[in-house]
């Protein structure tokens, strides 16, 4: 299970946590403006915005779990079982767009959060595995610019869309009754209060901190969804970059996964395999590993955007310890 967040200082940011049992060799990829795109249903898209993410590069293919276009607009897809949906083609004259290309697909062709409202109107997301050994994965996705963000979920029922106020996003339930949960918490606060327990009743404030007593702490997509919110919304930092990209590391911190806390059974537990940020108005993208806690960062720009060839960083997943004596 995953977390996705946005983040705004004097810049603005987008990262997730990747939360999984195991690592696909998934390394950042940037993918250059005339490096070839092939899709099932749709020709080929030789020339488009560039982007880079984080991806597992497989035949070839960059298969993005996030991503940000040159442009600053930014996708990320999160698990969604048991409510993720996508038909079977019907060549009706949508355009039919099996999920693991729909990040290069919307990424490659919008500029904005608006192009990308009007090419939702003509999509269909559709059941095409990537391979035999890829199959389906159920997944919901985040699109977000410097003017906002929105969720968009197949389902049964069709293909909704939904305004994002909080910024954030899980897995399940589906967003909308996420976002109605959301109203339990609504006497939570960053501050202290005044004791409303009953009159006459005098209680002692005898601990920092006492204004988020209820917020779930748990590892429950609905419980990280809350959390995360009401950190991600209190969050203040200074506006440099290194501040900035600190504080979105720490947002994400408060909900990550730390080894044998979610236990799969067969001695397999669930971790947060890594943590990424990126700049999405310098196309920075920085991450964290479980192991290396250090930021690592790729700088878009400083590639050949025009190039035809993948460009790939494997992730630095050791401990990087700076002696100090």
């Amino acid at each position: 299970m995953c977390t996705c967040v946005t983040y705004k200082t004097s810049d603005h940011y987008f990262g997730r946590n990747l939360d999984l049992e195991f690592s696909y060799h998934e390394s950042v990829t940037v993918t250059p403006r005339n490096f070839p795109l092939p899709f099932r249903k749709n020709k080929t898209m030789k020339t488009h915005n560039a982007i880079i993410g984080m991806a597992f590069v497989c035949d070839g293919f960059p298969l993005y779990y996030d991503a940000t276009n040159e442009y600053g607009l930014s996708m990320a897809g999160l698990n969604f079982p048991g409510n993720g949906y996508f038909s079977q083609p019907c060549d009706d004259g949508k355009d039919e767009v099996a999920p693991f290309e729909f990040i290069p697909w919307v990424l490659g062709q919008c500029k904005t959060l608006a192009d990308a409202r009007k090419l939702l109107e003509r999509i269909r997301l559709v059941s095409i595995p990537f391979s035999n050994e890829l199959p389906i994965t159920p997944l919901h996705w985040m699109i977000a610019d410097q003017t906002g963000q929105i969720v968009v979920e197949s389902v049964k029922s069709g293909l909704h869309i939904y305004e994002n106020p909080v910024g954030v996003m899980t897995n399940n339930p589906t967003f909308d009754i996420q976002l109605f949960r959301l109203n339990d918490y609504r006497n939570v606060s960053a501050a202290a209060g005044e004791s409303t327990f009953a009159k006459g009743l005098a209680l002692d404030e005898y601990s920092r901190g006492m204004g988020g007593i209820g917020i779930p702490g748990d590892l429950s997509s609905g419980s990280r969804f809350v959390k995360v919110a009401f950190t991600r919304m209190n969050s203040l930092s200074e506006n440099s970059e290194e501040s900035s990209v600190s504080q979105f590391f720490h947002i994400l911190g408060s909900v990550e996964q730390q080894r044998g806390c979610c236990d799969l059974g067969d001695g397999k537990y669930e971790i947060t395999i890594y943590s990424s940020c990126c700049n999405m108005d310098k196309g920075i993208y920085y991450y964290r590993t479980y192991d290396n806690s250090r930021t690592c960062a790729i700088d878009m720009h400083h590639e050949d955007l025009d190039s035809a060839a993948l460009i790939s960083y494997p992730l630095k997943t050791s401990a990087d310890i700076d002696w100090q004596n």
